[in-house]
């Protein structure tokens, strides 16, 4: 089939930040299952010049490229519901989004983008029945996995290279936890950006994995619930042994203490450590058990072929529920995104308001972000319409 992923090559658009998981899984997985894949960017802040350009372009490869199914990941509000029906309404094109955060995105954004698609998928058990009362009953409960790319074979803890491991930005809490799991004698070897290591190669990280007696996770959220993310997966996908946060929905794909470990608190994260150090044919059975679940059920490849599935029969579905279904009119929404000079006069005020909050630096990102939150919680799925106030005030901010 010929697949057409929307969503970005780059982690938040910005290629300093290097390749985006999605990216790095879905396509990769797509090829492998011997797909045609076409990509297009849609958080590149570079390609386009406002969201009426991306918006065009996108119907534009729709109807010259004619794909079975289009895969996105939205952000927000880039690409408009008036486009998404129209492709939804083609009736050639099965349409499916990879949801993200839906602990507090769906509120936010999926509940309002999702009868704009044929399907929706989530991560989140407990959002499936927000979803039906909302009147989108085509949603899918999967999970993020490892790149089958990565397996490898876990080594015994005696040959590993590094006691305790981490890899990922020192952001949140994180710089705190590990300052207490060294007061208490523990040494963390940190990666990524903010620790003194710094940043590393995507291809290097399963490999400090798999050198691990020890790899750390943490759940902790942007918003919300913590979260199960593509690390619960990628550790014991490369050989590795997780000792990982608890997130809800965990227990779904893992069994603690037989093929992964969990902790709640950083007192019980120390406790583990000390135990699985001084323990170590248990952490080599644990990592091994967690390795063969992994490669049996938690890959990219098994995870996107269920979402094409389901994606293919709820177009089907779909099609036979509307018959007559009728769309409307580009032309008119792209007259809609304008910048008035009521809007220009309402963004002018907030960026010099978070001006003199933030500063010069933060003050265009933080009048955008907050603009979006008045306008999802009294302006609804106007928000992600080409007349949304916050796209027409903010393009690419």
């Amino acid at each position: 089939m010929k697949i057409l992923c929307t969503f970005g090559k780059y982690q938040y658009g910005n290629p300093d930040r290097g390749i985006g998981t999605e990216y790095a899984a879905f396509v990769s997985a797509l090829k492998r299952l011997d797909h045609q894949v076409i990509h297009f960017d849609s958080w590149d802040k570079t390609i386009f010049s406002n969201y009426a350009e991306l918006n065009q372009s996108l119907l534009k490869i729709v109807e010259q490229e004619r794909p079975d199914v289009m895969l996105t990941v939205q952000r927000n509000y880039e690409i408009w519901l008036e486009t998404l029906k129209i492709i939804q309404a083609r009736g050639d094109v099965a349409t499916i989004s990879w949801t993200t955060d839906d602990s507090w995105k769906y509120q936010e954004v999926s509940r309002f983008i999702g009868t704009a698609y044929h399907a929706m998928t989530t991560t989140y058990a407990e959002v499936v029945d927000k979803y039906n009362k909302d009147g989108i009953p085509n949603v899918l409960l999967t999970q993020w996995a490892a790149n089958p790319e990565i397996l490898q074979e876990p080594i015994p803890a005696e040959l590993c290279h590094y006691q305790v491991s981490f890899v990922g930005a020192a952001h949140g809490d994180r710089k705190q936890r590990i300052t207490e799991l060294k007061s208490k004698g523990i040494e963390v070897t940190c990666f990524g950006h903010g620790w003194p290591n710094g940043s590393i190669a995507a291809e290097e990280i399963p490999r400090i994995m798999r050198e691990s007696i020890i790899s750390l996770n943490f759940a902790n959220a942007y918003k919300g619930v913590n979260q199960v993310k593509a690390r619960n997966f990628e550790v014991p996908g490369a050989g590795g042994f997780l000792l990982t946060e608890y997130a809800p929905g965990l227990e779904r794909a893992y069994i603690d203490n037989k093929e992964i470990s969990v902790f709640y608190s950083t007192e019980e994260l120390a406790e583990k450590i000390q135990y699985f150090l001084a323990n170590l044919a248990e952490r080599d059975a644990i990592t091994q058990t967690g390795f063969y679940r992994t490669k049996q059920e938690h890959i990219y490849d098994i995870r996107i072929q269920e979402i094409l599935n389901f994606a293919l029969e709820s177009h089907a579905k779909w099609k036979i529920n509307n018959p007559k279904y009728h769309t409307i009119s580009f032309e008119k929404a792209f007259e809609e995104h304008t910048l008035n000079s009521g809007l220009q006069f309402l963004q002018t005020f907030l960026i010099f308001l978070c001006f003199l909050i933030w500063g010069r630096k933060r003050c265009l990102q933080a009048a955008r972000r907050l603009m979006f939150e008045i306008s999802w919680r009294f302006l609804g799925d106007k928000t992600f319409m080409a007349s949304g106030w916050v796209g027409r005030m903010f393009p690419y901010v």
